[in-house]
């Protein structure tokens, strides 16, 4: 059984920075992809990053060139450093980690941009 908690969300002013942590328990590999996803209030969930086994990162366009995906393998945890937020990036934060088919969703962590 895998678990992720996710940590790090806030109020944050326009133009600033915060950093999410997803800790991870169980059977995780670090071969496997971890990602980050988000809901907007009205929104579906969208996908926001993900990082691979072999640290190769995507990106949404809307957040590429102002997130950063990494991870720490011996903490079992990935991080989502997000800067220059804007009023569009509030939202919940999900991660999300995929094995033999199966997929796991932390609870979320709420972001709030706003002035």
């Amino acid at each position: 059984q895998v678990q992720l908690v996710e940590s790090g969300g806030g109020l944050v002013q326009p133009g600033g920075s915060l950093r999410l942590s997803c800790a991870a328990s169980g059977s995780i590999l670090s071969t496997n992809v971890m990602s980050w996803h988000r809901q907007g209030p009205g929104q579906q969930r969208e996908f926001v990053a993900y990082l691979t086994g072999s640290d190769s990162t995507v990106y949404a366009d809307s957040v590429k060139g102002r997130f950063t995906i990494s991870r720490d393998n011996a903490k079992n945890t990935v991080y989502l450093q997000m800067g220059s937020l804007k009023p569009e990036d509030t939202a919940v934060y999900y991660c999300k980690y995929c094995s033999a088919g199966s997929c796991y969703w932390g609870q979320g962590t709420q972001v709030t941009v706003s002035s």
